[in-house]
């Protein structure tokens, strides 16, 4: 009995420690890849940084390897940002995407050949290298547009469809809200409210009838408003008739 305690104690602290190292292992590779999304992004920051810089303070073949570079890589990832952004709302952009990752294939060898080129010395070699290096970007970089357009292009004409949808049923709704202004009731006086508002007493006279929810005749010319109606003489529509007092 008190070996096969031990073994289950033994096995639990195993499995305690296996799923520690389990954890441990996890943790240290989400740092890690935090770490590399870092410093990646640091060096495209570092490299966009140095090759506006070259655009606009070089001249020359060295000002136009940089500035094909710089073009090529922003239209490149402002499209990767974009069909990202919107695969996750539309799954037809998966196909998109597909393509995308096909024309970055290009676009990452095109930009090797560039990087390339910045270090070669015949200056002279690269510059009549440069009509089909700048053909080659924007056809590239043309494309990647196209797909970042349509892309957004869709996402903007269901925006706009959902808000014509919405728009549209809250005019019906509002409609409902203001039936009374639509219906029949509109023109149609209220039961009892005639041209005449007095009734006979016995004595001959006419008196004026009271207004409907007063308890009594307004006094010292205060406004209506002013005086709280009695509550017993209020009634609401969903409200139940009162029954009768009885008298003994």
């Amino acid at each position: 009995m008190e070996a096969a305690i031990i073994t289950i104690m033994a096995l639990l602290f195993l499995s305690f420690v296996a799923l520690g190292v389990f954890v441990t292992v996890k943790a240290v590779k989400a740092a890690k890849r935090g770490v590399d999304r870092t410093i990646d992004q640091a060096r495209r920051t570092v490299e966009d940084t140095t090759l506006r810089a070259k655009s606009f303070g070089q001249a020359g073949v060295t000002g136009e390897l940089a500035r094909l570079r710089l073009s090529l890589r922003t239209s490149m990832r402002a499209t990767q940002e974009a069909l990202h952004a919107g695969v996750g709302e539309d799954a037809s952009l998966k196909e998109s995407l597909d393509l995308f990752h096909r024309l970055s294939a290009h676009g990452l060898e095109l930009d090797e050949d560039l990087k390339r080129l910045e270090r070669e010395p015949d200056r002279a070699w690269v510059a009549g290298q440069l009509p089909e290096l700048t053909a080659r970007t924007e056809r590239i970089t043309s494309s990647a547009d196209a797909l970042r357009r349509a892309a957004r292009d869709r996402a903007l004409k269901f925006a706009e469809d959902d808000l014509s949808a919405l728009s549209a049923q809250i005019d019906v709704e509002a409609g409902a809200l203001r039936h009374w202004t639509t219906g029949p009731e509109t023109t149609r006086e209220a039961p009892g409210a005639g041209p005449e508002t007095s009734r006979p007493s016995s004595s001959g006279n006419h008196r004026p009838a009271a207004a409907p929810g007063n308890a009594g005749p307004a006094t010292g010319g205060e406004p209506s408003a002013i005086t709280a109606p009695d509550p017993r003489r209020t009634a609401y529509p969903w409200e139940k008739s009162a029954r009768p007092e009885t008298t003994t």
